[in-house]
């Protein structure tokens, strides 16, 4: 009787401790419910239903998710946010359609991307797949296909751009070797709009989170986030 006691104590105990740890867990974060306040009704509905879509076609929604919650905290306007989703979920499904084939297999999130990255920066889907062709096998692409982007945002020609990337990548080197790439163009390729080497790190950086948003993107001023009301920026470049 008393180790029947004994036994009987000890699961009310194991029972009481398991719950008490169940209900001091933070609840699960929503970021449907966050965009559902920094944004319009309607073009939150929209903007959710979006990112759902690609979820279902495994590709890395949480990139886009914060793709929308941080244009909305920089002040962009909801029809720009909108757009600006759908134009990146489809440069996904592109970067996915072109990487899959060429790498024979499945593609990593951060490899989609940073393809989508290229993509949205004048890089073609020949020279995206043409990139992992070459590449050695088993090297993630993600930092590859940043840099390519990068040189065509400081004004270098994209298959030249591919053509030195190429070259790194057969030579084995590094990432840091490739980040660096950017500081090394000659002169005249730094006219214009050209991106310095840390804005490059950054970008690289927050694509590698899968919580980037793509450069060129106004701040508010410690404006409120809700961007209903704020007036349409000017975004350069492609959104």
């Amino acid at each position: 009787m008393k180790h029947s006691t004994r036994i009987l104590t000890a699961l009310g105990t194991v029972a009481l401790l398991s719950g008490g740890a169940l209900g001091a867990q933070a609840p699960a974060y929503d970021p449907s419910a966050r965009l559902r306040e920094v944004l319009p009704a309607e073009v939150a509905e929209r903007v959710i239903a979006r990112i759902a879509d690609a979820r279902a076609r495994e590709l890395p929604a949480a990139a886009l998710e914060n793709r929308a919650l941080k244009f909305a905290a920089k002040g962009v306007a909801p029809a720009e946010i909108e757009r600006s989703v759908a134009q990146q979920a489809d440069r996904m499904a592109q970067a996915k359609a072109v990487l899959t084939p060429a790498r024979g297999g499945d593609v990593a999130d951060e490899e989609v991307e940073a393809g989508a990255e290229a993509l949205r920066k004048g890089v073609d889907g020949a020279q995206v797949s043409a990139l992992a062709k070459s590449s050695p096998s088993g090297r993630s692409l993600a930092v590859p296909l940043y840099v390519i982007g990068s040189l065509v945002d400081r004004g270098l020609p994209s298959d030249e751009a591919l053509r030195r990337v190429q070259e790194k990548l057969q030579t084995r080197s590094s990432d840091a070797d490739l980040e660096r790439m950017t500081a090394e163009l000659p002169t005249q390729a730094d006219k214009g709009q050209a991106r310095r080497p840390a804005e490059v790190g950054r970008d690289l950086a927050a694509t590698k989170r899968g919580s980037g948003a793509p450069a060129g993107v106004p701040a508010n001023g410690g404006a409120s986030t809700r961007p209903s009301s704020a007036p349409k920026p000017s975004v350069p470049g492609r959104p």
